[in-house]
């Protein structure tokens, strides 16, 4: 039996009190496993992403579990086993993509790794030296990506991924989500469904704040999840 790698019971989260964003929200992650989040906007996707990364501190759960321990989503023993790339960043704006790359490396008491094969592979090679204030939306996303796949922290969390990418891009993006669950869990966002039907494991379809419908292995199909998708915006 594949054990859990992360859990969270009964979530409720919310930016104002009387209007929760997520309520009775309950999720485990499997060891080496990719879960792709899809919903319509508003259904919650990045507000979770961002409790898990401990960005929103107003929220409250039952249970909390990071390889069967009590895991405080703001303790520095989650953070060490989490990385997160969000869909928009606006941080580091004065960092090269190398800087960047040390610096997290550091804050993760890891040694740097050799990145040239990311590089190639996200076609960010000319782009390498640049400030992020200079990049493209793309080619800013491609620094986080780097750094995230380079890191392979047990938990990667990924807010809307291709955003902003390229074909090329997209297609290696996709390779390194199918390889990561060699090592590590990937859970990402989405509101593209090939991005989920190509590389998930299982996919969970969020709406009104909480998981509607679950599809895994062979029920991973683009027009089962796209009827989902259609009866959630219709109810």
């Amino acid at each position: 039996m594949v054990p859990t790698l992360f859990s969270i019971q009964n979530l409720c989260a919310w930016y104002n009190r009387e209007t929760p964003v997520l309520s009775g929200f309950s999720l485990a992650l499997m060891e080496r496993e990719a879960v792709g989040l899809i919903g319509l906007n508003g259904a919650g996707k990045t507000t979770f992403l961002k409790v898990l990364s401990g960005l929103l501190p107003t929220y409250q759960a039952d249970a909390i579990q990071f390889r069967g321990q009590a895991a405080p989503l703001r303790g520095s023993e989650f953070k060490a086993q989490r990385y997160t790339v969000f869909s928009e960043d606006e941080s580091f704006q004065y960092f090269t993509f190398w800087e960047y790359l040390t610096y997290v490396f550091a804050a993760y008491r890891k040694k740097t790794p050799d990145v040239s094969e990311l590089v190639r592979g996200f076609h960010f090679a000319d782009c390498a030296g640049m400030l992020l204030k200079d990049l493209s939306t793309g080619n800013r996303k491609k620094v986080f990506l780097i750094t995230a796949f380079a890191l392979k922290p047990p938990l990667l969390l990924l807010d809307e991924p291709v955003n902003g990418l390229d074909f090329e891009s997209t297609e290696y993006l996709y390779a390194q989500i199918r390889i990561y669950r060699a090592h590590g869990t990937v859970l990402f966002s989405s509101h593209i469904l090939e991005s989920v039907t190509l590389t998930c494991d299982r996919v969970l379809v969020l709406a009104g704040g909480k998981i509607r419908h679950a599809f895994s292995g062979g029920e991973i199909q683009a027009a089962s999840i796209r009827e989902a998708l259609r009866h959630e915006n219709a109810v």
